[in-house]
This record gives structure tokens, C-alpha cells and sequence, in this order.
């Protein structure tokens, strides 16, 4: 098949999963053998063990298994559920699924987005900032299916207690202060949603967009995303990878589709895992995922994590092409959400020894998990999102 066979060809559901057999059989059997995956370890003195750490800089990211209990990804399963039952049907209407109202008016932020069945709404487009620059192959949609299939949860702590339960997890934290310091800060948290037979692909990229050409820029300097799996990640619905490529700066991703013909590249592998576990990748490395035209569902709660001293003081365009200036005050009222969700869990949690984030140790405002502090601090939390 031709580079540009995008252009003009259009596969039925059938068609993709016979076009991406041998692919996806090669690509599992590459990701086995990569050695990158086991439960979080830790040594004496909390800290992760340095060989998952010399893995994940190693290939670009590291499946950590067994992570959520049963009880936990259960609940999960139920939140998520239940949020979208609540969600308006299309974004061209405020009716959910029982015919009632949806009011949205409270939410800064959008907190569901929508996408045509197994499109790629960003590939070959410049929304993104352009980090999108090739379209994934087009996918046709089951007869009957609806118009639009939600694909994006916005700010989930404020959505459901339980994805602030998650981000609060100590083994969570500890891994983020390894990656990208004690003193790291976040992203945003999100939930991407694949449901089978209409999730969206998203077409390749890089994630960070920001300090490519800067004189001190490493494999780490655009953060990394935790991602945990509510249900399996299979080669049919996960995200796909190039290892190691977070190492080789800016990619020229058309490029890649033109030396392999396609969209399948040969260096890639698809991050597989079971539900409940939960893998880190590097914003840096090549990835992106196909339209899930398989019969297994994956959501993907996302988290993602900034070393401080590659946001303290930036000025740049986030990816609608606002402009932004992340000073110390607003770092540290967008890090506010961590010890927040440190004591909710805590407070659902009772028995663990909670993560202790050293930057807002010696704060005086209260951070305790609270009515109140549901309120004041937690709601539209997201319109503080900080991007590099």
C-alpha cells in the first residue's frame, strides 16, 4: 500500500483488522520482549527501583502491573460509567440518553468531547499546534452506529471522586517525583475514551512542543504521562509506540510514513496491559493509536507530570494557541490539587501511608479534602492546566 493511500481508500471495520493481523502479531511480540514491565518496586528508602528506571529511559515507557486493587478499578469502572450515562448525547444537543437537561453552564471547560466514529479528527490538520501531521487510515462506520462517540473527558478530579482517589495514590506520586523530581508539577488529567467499534484514532505525534530546540533540552525535558487502564489495553484499541524515540529529538513523522508505505511503522509496538494497570510514557516518544475498530473497549485515565524547572517562568502557546505564563504562584495554585487529592484518598483510604509533596510541605492554606475546599479549590481546577 501506497504513502498516500489515505487519500483516496476508505477500509470497512473488517478490512482494517485484516490489513493490521500480521502488524499487530509482530508488534506484540516486540513489546514482550522489550522487558519493560512488572509491579512498582521500591527500595529502603522509598525509592523506585533504578531498574524500572533504566528501563523507562530505556524504551520511553514502562507498564507497571498489578497496580489498582480490584475494589479500586471496580469503582473506577462504575464513575466512568456513570458519567457518560449523565452526558448529553452529541455536542449538538443537551439531552443525555433519558431525554433530561444536561446544565454544563458551571464547567470552564467542557468536560466531554465528542468525535465522528472512527475518524481521526487531528491527523494532516493544524489543530494541535500542527503536532498531527499525517492522517491515520480512514475506518468505515458499522451501519446503525451513532454520529458521534465520546472521546475525551476533561478534568476528571472534578468529575468523579474517584479518578481524585487515583491521582492521589502514593506509589503514583513516588514514581512522578522519580521521573521528574520531588518537586514536579502537573499537567492536566484526562480521560480518554475508545469504546469498541467507534473510538477515533489519534494520529501520530509527539507531545511536547515546546523546548525541542532549547540549549539544555534531554529525553525528559517535556515531562511524562501516567496512564492507567481501566480495562485491557490490546494491540487493537492502545496506543503504539516508537521505543526509544523520545531520545531522538523532534521526529519527522512524515518521514516514517513514507519509508514504511503507511501508518503501520515497523518500529512501532502497542503498549499492552491488563485492566488496572497503569503505564508511564514519555511525551517525548512517537506514538499514537488506530481507530479502534476491535470488540474491546479501553478507557485511559491520563495524568501527566512536568519537571518544575522546564514550566517555572515559561511564557508559550498552549494547544488552542492561547499564550501563557506559568510564574511561581500560578505553579503552585495548579500543584494545590496534590496534596488535595493526597488527603482525599487518604481520607477513603485510611490505611496507607500517604505521599508527602515536599514544594507545599510548609504551606499555610488549608489543603485538607473538604466541602469546602471541593469548592474553592477543586472545581474548574482544570482552567489552570499548564502545556509545554
Amino acid at each position: 500500500m501506497s504513502a498516500d493511500y489515505k487519500k483516496n481508500e476508505e477500509l470497512s471495520a473488517e478490512q482494517h483488522a485484516e490489513v493490521m493481523a500480521d502488524f499487530i502479531a509482530q508488534g506484540e511480540q516486540k513489546a514482550m520482549a522489550l522487558g519493560n514491565r512488572g509491579p512498582a518496586r521500591f527500595d529502603k528508602d522509598g525509592n523506585l527501583h533504578p531498574e524500572i528506571m533504566e528501563k523507562y529511559w530505556e524504551c520511553g515507557f514502562y507498564v507497571f502491573e498489578n497496580f489498582l486493587s480490584e475494589d479500586e478499578l471496580s469503582g473506577l469502572r462504575v464513575a466512568v460509567d456513570r458519567l457518560l450515562e449523565t452526558a448529553p448525547i452529541n455536542p449538538e444537543t443537551t439531552l443525555n440518553k433519558a431525554g433530561d437537561v444536561v446544565d454544563l453552564s458551571g464547567y470552564a471547560k467542557p468536560p466531554f468531547r465528542y468525535a465522528k466514529p472512527l475518524s481521526d479528527p487531528l491527523g494532516g490538520t493544524t489543530q494541535n499546534k500542527g503536532r498531527h501531521p499525517v492522517k491515520m487510515q480512514q475506518v468505515q462506520v458499522a451501519e446503525g452506529a451513532p454520529d458521534y462517540t465520546i472521546n475525551f473527558l476533561d478534568g476528571t478530579l472534578h468529575l468523579m471522586d474517584e479518578a481524585l482517589w487515583l491521582y492521589g495514590h502514593p506509589s503514583l506520586l513516588k514514581i512522578a517525583e522519580a521521573v521528574t523530581g520531588p518537586d514536579f508539577v502537573p499537567y492536566n488529567e484526562v480521560a480518554f475514551i475508545k469504546e469498541a467499534g467507534l473510538g477515533p484514532a489519534v494520529a501520530w505525534h509527539q507531545d511536547g512542543t515546546t523546548h525541542w530546540n532549547a540549549a539544555d533540552w534531554n529525553e525528559g525535558a517535556h515531562g511524562f504521562n501516567s496512564m492507567t487502564q481501566l480495562y485491557p489495553s490490546t494491540a487493537g484499541n492502545c496506543v503504539w509506540v516508537i521505543p526509544g524515540s523520545h531520545k531522538s529529538g523532534k521526529v519527522d513523522i512524515p518521514a516514517l510514513v513514507e519509508k514504511n508505505g503507511s501508518d503501520r511503522f515497523e518500529e512501532a509496538v502497542p503498549m499492552l496491559c491488563k485492566g488496572g494497570e497503569m503505564i508511564i510514557m514519555n511525551r517525548q516518544i512517537v506514538h499514537g493509536s488506530y481507530a479502534n475498530s476491535s470488540p474491546a473497549r479501553r478507557v485511559t485515565m491520563n495524568a501527566g507530570f512536568f519537571p518544575r524547572e522546564r514550566i517555572l517562568d515559561v511564557t508559550t502557546e498552549k494547544l488552542n494557541g492561547d499564550l501563557d505564563t506559568y510564574t511561581e504562584k500560578r505553579v503552585e495554585e495548579r500543584s494545590r490539587i496534590i496534596p488535595l487529592a493526597v488527603s482525599a484518598r487518604q481520607q477513603q483510604f485510611p490505611e496507607e501511608v500517604p505521599y508527602e509533596y515536599a514544594p507545599l510541605q510548609r504551606s499555610e492554606e488549608d489543603l485538607e479534602w473538604s466541602d469546602e475546599n471541593r469548592r474553592n479549590i477543586l472545581f474548574n481546577y482544570n482552567r489552570q492546566d499548564m502545556y509545554i
